[in-house]
């Protein structure tokens, strides 16, 4: 055990006991990056009204942190294989708490825009190596599993603990303090990882193909800016088309300088493995329908049913206390049964559980939700483990870095996907209830085409 960490029940080989203190440094950067996508959301308001802010200086806000970490994930896992993941994810951690004390500081709307842009540059860099880095300290695969399946959880207790965050922080202290928690946090990763984790081998032979990132950048950042615009503006809007336009364009780019390059971003290999492509797929179908859930049921429950945002938080909690439970069940599974029948199982129960959403009426009480809430949170964590191990075990070491900004990369755009079909279904609908329910029926879909997909792509063992 180094430096006193709590330890894992599970031995190494030799003996020693593996600490824990690296998932706790790696989560703790990961659950900054997820918890600052959803904790503003609540706080926007009241952001514009203290620093006079348009509505589109308000939109940027939210936006601006979003685009920037989806569009640099690549770069961010390219980076970490060229220098050291643990090198990288420190810098982004440093950046992403130093962006944080300016958000916290901002004296104007365009100070603070620019404040997020660059927290969201630090995002990126953290999400790719904290993958990688979960995999080079754990290397036993129940350990690994374990670690994983906790790593995933975040995600969905920090998108859901957002809402009663930021509330909580606004309705007491003020908004900045919604980014004034992100520095003991950020001081806590920075210092456990420095001292727990291992540094990470640099591969100084891995090129950056700065053509390939570029297009890479303006792809996934025109489609998520598209794709956001679209929930707001309608799939017609002239904006939207002309965005998914250019994001194609640059994505064919991409694919043409990969073919010329010598040492490319996402080598050919990689993409035509089957675990790996197939469970970036299913990464992006489970993100789609978790994620629009999360939204539209924000919508309904606040919109529909008068709920306050912390009362929403406490509404939709059910859903998040499960994916703790599931993540900690699947990763003790995993060595006993493999990762296919996890991931399967796991789609299928949340489709089931959408499916019951979108059964069970015009007006259905909230009693009647809880069980399809749960069952989603429950199957997508239950999924995610064996998934993120697929991916990450199908590339060898030298490409860690980048089969994660893959997966994450995928996730965030079907996060995104999820979010603004589900919000245009509610905005187009005569009647909100019935746009509420084929997006739940959509969100099941979702769920068990990656279902199937898991059949073919995710080995046994």
């Amino acid at each position: 055990m180094s430096g006193g960490g709590t330890t894992v029940a599970q031995a190494r080989p030799g003996g020693e006991r593996r600490s824990w203190a690296p998932l706790l440094a790696v989560c703790a950067g990961y659950f900054m990056v997820i918890l600052d996508v959803t904790v503003i959301n609540v706080a926007v308001p009241v952001v514009g009204r203290d620093l006079s802010a348009s509505l589109t200086g308000v939109q940027w806000v939210t936006d601006g942190y979003t685009l920037v970490l989806a569009g640099f994930l690549l770069s961010g896992g390219a980076l970490g294989d060229r220098l050291g993941n643990r090198r990288v994810f420190c810098a982004g951690v440093a950046v992403f708490t130093a962006a944080s004390a300016a958000c916290a500081l901002a004296p104007d709307a365009a100070f603070l825009v620019a404040a997020r842009l660059v927290e969201g540059l630090g995002a990126a860099l953290i999400v790719p190596g904290s993958l990688a880095l979960l995999q080079q300290s754990y290397p036993e695969p129940a350990a690994r599993s374990r670690a994983f399946g906790l790593w995933g959880s975040m995600a969905g207790i920090a998108a859901s603990a957002g809402p009663l965050l930021g509330g909580a922080l606004v309705s007491t202290v003020g908004w900045r303090w919604v980014f004034l928690v992100n520095l003991p946090v950020g001081a806590a990763c920075l210092a456990l990882t420095l001292r727990h984790v291992a540094p990470s081998p640099r591969r100084s032979d891995r090129a950056l193909d700065w053509p390939a990132q570029c297009a890479v950048v303006a792809a996934v950042a025109l489609l998520t800016a598209s794709l956001n615009e679209a929930g707001r503006r309608g799939w017609t809007d002239p904006a939207v088309l002309a965005g998914l336009g250019l994001a194609v364009l640059a994505a064919v780019a991409f694919a043409a300088r990969e073919r010329l390059a010598r040492s490319p971003a996402l080598p050919p290999a990689l993409l035509r493995a089957r675990a790996t492509s197939g469970g970036a797929a299913i990464g992006l179908l489970f993100n789609f329908a978790f994620y629009g859930m999360v939204f539209t049921a924000s919508l309904e429950f606040q919109r529909g049913r008068g709920y306050s945002a912390f009362e929403t938080g406490l509404a939709l909690f059910p859903a998040v206390a499960t994916t703790m439970f599931a993540s900690v069940l699947s990763g003790r599974l995993a060595r006993h049964t493999g990762d296919r029948p996890l991931v399967v199982t796991g789609m299928l129960v949340a489709a089931l559980g959408l499916a019951g959403w979108a059964a069970a009426g015009p007006d259905p009480g909230y009693a009647l939700l809880v069980v399809p809430m749960m069952a989603a949170g429950f199957g997508t964590s239950f999924a995610l483990t064996g998934t993120t191990t697929t991916v990450m075990g199908a590339v060898p070491a030298a490409y860690a870095g980048t089969a994660s900004a893959l997966f994450n990369t995928a996730r965030q755009i079907g996060s995104a996907t999820g979010v603004a079909l589900g919000g245009s279904l509610l905005a187009s609908a005569a009647d909100p209830s019935a746009g509420l329910r084929v997006s739940m029926a959509a969100g099941a879909a979702a769920y068990v085409t990656a279902a199937a997909l898991a059949r073919r792509c995710v080995p046994k063992r």
